[in-house]
């Protein structure tokens, strides 16, 4: 017998969980919170270095290398304006030699527009004053030289190179101050770039920092304490039910703590009934038990003892039968019949009781059978009675079973001489014994032409000593349905009776599992 657990009562006004701790949705609620004012941050930073970088490639890219684009241009059209000047006079007014020079304007008006479209924008600070310087510069050399030499007058090619190195001094100027420009611009973007950069490690760091806070708090303020109580459940689980159950951490999961050994108390005190229900269950058991066996000595014995006595009033009825029929009145001679067949019958009814009690009892006797050798001994077993009646017995393929031979027979020969016996009049019976095998299971079926059950007493045919017919119509003890149910039952399996669907008959369905079990 086990040693019951000893119950622990739950004292009235237990406290709850401590409500100094933090519940988990607050936690959560102040995760959260700093959590989006990490990421609000972060993106703040990483918007206004990315308008940073924005702004510094849009000055590198739409200011600056545009302007220093158009004062080289300026340069170069400068450049072909003086050598078509200087080539004109060398050639003694060759009018090919001014064609670069006019190239050399239209280039010139082109670069000075755009240079002054962009020193509009005012992101060049000295780009407007050295473009205004340059075009002073060069509209005096047009007026104190080229103007005139394009006119035809004479002119000397060293006062035009002399009166030209004021425009190459402030077209020099201004290339210097786009390449200054240009420069800064580039610093600048290297800059934004690098604060962009330096913004993202800090938020990549941000970031990193938060989520290990985050794992620590989890573990140590969720992790740890569930695994705790897990844990201790576990062990619970395992047995230990005199263990309690004790945790700490947010208000939620030491409620759940208290919740769990509350209910641990209640399943020990449920046990300690239950085992003591069982111990209950199984001294009636073992009585049952004894009882049982009891009982079925009482009716081995009592069949034994009965069978002698018995047998000696069959005998000596049968000898007044033999020896003095016709010696007597008429109604003696019904009385020795009756008294031969009520021994006769009482004979039966004791065989069948016996075979009755003796099934169940142990499942060694069971192995594989061949049920279609086991019909066949059936058949035979049943050839006087088939004859008898002028009947058919017909065996289709059966499936092999585990199970007792000696029931399976004996099954087998009730429902095949049931079929046999409850035949119709003028009509030679036939007995079909059919099988397959399915869903792990073997399906017998055992079909007849005869005077058929109707569904109302489907169940009623099982009940031992139910008949439905008088003896003197359809002699008989009532016990063969009765058995063929119990030595089912005693396989594992099930057994129904039902009508076929092409005319009069009986048909009998029995269902063995391919691996039975002993019933209690």
């Amino acid at each position: 017998m086990t040693a019951a657990v000893p119950v622990e009562e739950v004292p009235d006004g237990t406290p709850r969980a401590s409500g100094r701790r933090w519940p988990l949705r607050r936690v959560f609620v102040v995760g959260a919170a700093v959590a989006a004012a990490v990421g609000v941050l972060a993106v703040v930073l990483g918007t206004l270095a990315m308008m940073r970088l924005d702004e510094a490639r849009t000055v590198l890219l739409d200011v600056v290398g545009p302007a220093q684009a158009a004062g080289q241009s300026l340069s170069v059209a400068l450049l072909d304006q003086e050598t078509g000047v200087r080539g004109f006079v060398i050639s003694g007014g060759n009018p090919e030699f001014l064609e670069p020079y006019r190239a050399g304007r239209a280039a010139e008006a082109e670069a000075v527009a755009t240079l002054r479209e962009l020193a509009d924008r005012g992101r060049l600070e000295r780009l407007g004053p050295d473009l205004t310087a340059a075009q002073t510069a060069i509209a005096a050399w047009h007026t104190a030289y080229v103007d005139g030499v394009v006119a035809g007058a004479a002119a000397d090619p060293e006062a035009g190179r002399m009166l030209f190195d004021p425009v190459r001094l402030a077209v020099t100027r201004l290339d210097a101050d786009l390449t200054a420009d240009r420069v800064a611009a580039r610093e600048q973007v290297d800059a934004a770039a690098s604060f962009l950069a330096s913004v993202g490690i800090a938020i990549a760091a941000a970031m990193a920092l938060l989520l290990t806070a985050v794992g620590v708090g989890l573990r140590r303020g969720v992790l740890g304490p569930v695994s705790e109580l897990a844990r201790q459940v576990r062990e619970v689980a395992s047995g230990d039910f005199g263990r309690p159950v004790a945790v700490s951490g947010p208000r939620e999961i030491a409620a759940l703590g208290e919740d769990v050994e509350t209910m641990r108390r209640r399943i020990v005190r449920e046990l300690d009934a239950v085992r003591r229900a069982h111990d209950r269950l199984d001294e009636q058991a073992r009585d049952l038990e004894r009882s049982n066996r009891d009982l079925e000595q009482f009716a081995y014995v009592a069949s034994h003892d009965l069978q002698e006595p018995l047998r000696k009033v069959a005998s000596f009825c049968q000898l007044l039968q033999r020896r003095y029929a016709g010696q007597l009145d008429e109604r003696a001679d019904q009385y020795i019949g009756f008294a031969v067949d009520g021994a006769q019958r009482m004979q039966r009814l004791i065989n069948d009781l016996l075979a009755f009690s003796r099934v169940g009892r142990t499942a060694e006797a069971f192995a594989e059978v061949d049920l279609g050798a086991v019909a066949a001994t059936a058949g035979a077993q049943l050839e006087s009675a088939r004859a008898e009646v002028d009947g058919e017995i017909v065996v289709g393929a059966l499936p092999t079973v585990v199970g007792d031979p000696v029931l399976l027979r004996q099954l087998l020969v009730n429902l095949i001489g049931n079929g046999l016996k409850f035949h119709r009049d003028g009509v030679a019976p036939v007995v079909r014994v059919t099988g397959a095998r399915e869903d792990g299971a073997a399906e017998i079926t055992v079909a007849d032409n005869g005077i058929g059950i109707e569904p109302e007493y489907a169940d009623k045919v099982f009940v031992i000593f139910q008949r439905l017919h008088t003896h003197e119509r359809y002699p008989g003890t009532g016990i063969g349905l009765a058995l063929a149910k119990k030595i089912v039952e005693f396989h594992g399996g099930r057994i129904a009776v039902d009508s076929p669907d092409d005319g009069p008959g009986t048909v009998v369905r029995v269902t063995l599992p391919d691996q039975p079990q002993e019933t209690a």
